[in-house]
């Protein structure tokens, strides 16, 4: 998920460069969405990690 956020802000970045305005905003908000999602899921296993360390001990 990670990855596919960065793809999307290289994408993002270099069609602003070329002037692409729309195309550059909307693959922006699609890069933030998917770094959003990627934060999310990552603190979510954190938390079931340290439920999961609590149980075997």
């Amino acid at each position: 998920m990670l990855k596919w956020a960065l793809i999307f802000l290289v994408i993002s970045l270099i069609t602003g460069f070329l002037g692409f305005s729309g195309v550059s905003s909307a693959t922006a908000t699609i890069s933030k969405v998917l770094f959003a999602i990627a934060i999310v899921i990552f603190l979510i296993f954190i938390v079931l990690a340290l439920m999961a360390g609590s149980a075997v001990v």
